[in-house]
């Protein structure tokens, strides 16, 4: 019998990005560089295993825990965790500090034993061996359970294929539905009820509601798919401009070489001695103050497209709707309607002003000047039939957004 592919949501997101990647990781089996930002995210993720784990009867004060994180922190040099200096690890040990202090302002007085914390699960499944690590599970009684994922980078977003993941895992597990049936004796499925993304740098919570099953149907066939390619050896790399930019293959690629990579696998991979090829790529060089402004021009100009994009879709459901307002989970929106006349042939309208003596009442005859003298009770009511008769109504619509608090 064939072994289960060893599968999780992090392999299938390095698939996603570039088969070729995953090939130099998973099947030559060439390790990474040290990122900074993976070591901040880990030390913290301690820091919670720590303060919440269900052995601990009793919670850690904060001074235990800022001691507990310097620990894990002075555990490895600045290069090891990927800082490019020790000025810069020094700022990231300050940040992780002030993280824990302001996570106790907030939570320490509501602490409380979770079901489970940096679980790792391992479940055999449709020929994959899936491996999932849950930073936090809640038991919310009655068979339904929250799970919760600490975020730790500059911003958090609604990633839909982990959240997928973490349903798909957690309600098919037998060592969870063991957890909680040593709570809950009586339950015989589970249910996911919530999934969280906890943002620590902002102590910000973003809940989802779980996934209908067939989005967790859908989502499993794309699973099966990515796996399925593995399986057959399809890794073709898909080349672009940001992620070869930041791939530490890269000075080993097909795409850059013109050849398959044919060094050393396994083991001897991991053996810097016996992979003198495989070396760290340049870092590059820092942009000038033009091109970052360039960079921020493009983005700022991309976001306001589909701002635009969104604003019109969200026009014509309302519309069709029939609502005036709608609410979101941050926003509502209020849409308005604005009627008004519109003259679209200006030299016959220029030229009925001129017959009726009306020019003179306006400097320049433009759509809301000509309009205004509709309005003006100087004007013979037979003037502005005249001129009514040149108008075409039309509507103008007004989208107004307001944070709901």
């Amino acid at each position: 019998m064939a072994r289960n592919l060893s599968f999780s949501y992090s392999k299938m997101g390095m698939y996603k990005e570039c088969p070729q990647k995953y090939k130099f990781r998973y099947v030559h089996m060439l390790p990474e560089q040290p990122k900074y930002y993976f070591a901040f995210g880990s030390a913290l993720h301690e820091v919670m295993e720590y303060i919440y784990n269900p052995a601990n009867p009793a919670f850690p004060t904060l001074a235990e825990s800022l001691s507990f994180f310097e620990n894990h922190w002075n555990k490895t040099s600045f290069d090891q965790k990927g800082y490019a200096s020790v000025e810069k690890e020094l700022a990231g040990f300050a940040e992780g500090r002030r993280i824990i202090e302001t996570y106790y302002a907030k939570h320490a007085a509501d602490f409380f034993h979770p079901l489970s914390v940096e679980m790792k699960s391992t479940l055999d499944i449709d020929g994959l061996n899936l491996i999932s690590i849950l930073d936090r599970i809640d038991y919310l009684g009655d068979g339904k359970v929250k799970i919760l994922d600490y975020k730790t980078g500059k911003t958090v977003q609604r990633e839909p294929d982990q959240l997928y993941m973490y349903q798909k895992v957690v309600e098919n597990s037998p060592a969870i539905k063991s957890l909680v049936q040593q709570k809950d004796p009586g339950v015989k499925e589970l249910r996911v009820e919530q999934l969280s993304f906890y943002h620590l740098p902002t102590l910000h919570e973003m809940t989802f509601e779980r996934a209908p099953d067939k989005e967790i149907f859908e989502f499993w066939q794309k699973v099966l798919t990515v796996a399925d390619n593995i399986r057959a050896g399809k890794f073709a790399p898909t080349p672009g401009e940001n992620q070869c930019r930041w791939c530490d293959y890269r000075n080993i690629c097909p795409v850059f070489t013109g050849k398959e990579y044919n060094g050393p696998t396994g083991y001897a991979a991991r053996n810097a001695s016996l992979t003198p090829a495989f070396t760290a790529a340049p870092m590059p060089e820092p942009k000038s103050v033009q091109d970052e402004l360039g960079d921020k021009i493009d983005r700022c100009g991309a976001l306001l497209d589909e701002a635009k994009q969104l604003q019109k879709e969200i026009v014509a459901l309302m519309r069709e709707q029939n609502f005036e307002r709608h609410f979101g989970k941050n926003y509502k929106a209020e849409l308005s309607r604005i009627e008004k006349l519109e003259f679209t042939d200006k030299a016959k309208v220029v030229e009925l002003l001129r017959t009726l003596k009306l020019l003179s009442k306006v400097l320049v005859p433009t759509q809301s000047t000509v309009a205004g003298l509709l309005s003006d009770a100087s004007v013979p009511a037979d003037a502005k039939a005249k001129l009514q008769a040149f108008a075409a109504k039309t509507e103008d619509v007004k989208l107004d957004f307001e944070k709901v608090e």
